[in-house]
């Protein structure tokens, strides 16, 4: 497998990532969208750390980000669950709507 080929799936996970962020109106969709991006970047790490056998530091990035996409997801969902608590939709736009 070439170098093309991570790339080429990076691309498309990015894009799917992005039309899911864009298009979608629930926010745990929304969310899992923004992972789709996160895992698009790390295979940019890991697909750059694979040309330079030596060096491991595109699987740290990689690592770090997972972290932090753990973290966010964690946050996120709390989140979402307190704002459905108190408006009883996860639809952003009525979200939106009902804040004035």
């Amino acid at each position: 497998m070439t170098i093309e080929n991570y790339f080429i799936l990076s691309a498309i996970l990015f894009c799917i990532g992005m039309a899911v962020v864009i298009t979608r109106k629930n926010a745990i969709v929304v969310l899992m969208g923004v992972e789709l991006i996160l895992n698009a970047a790390n295979v940019n790490f890991v697909a750059i750390s694979r040309l330079d056998n030596v060096q491991i530091e595109g699987q740290f990035f990689s690592l770090f980000v997972i972290v932090v996409a753990a973290a966010e997801a964690a946050v996120a969902l709390a989140i979402i669950l307190k704002v459905y608590k108190y408006y009883n939709t996860t639809n952003l736009n009525e979200i939106n709507q009902l804040k004035g």
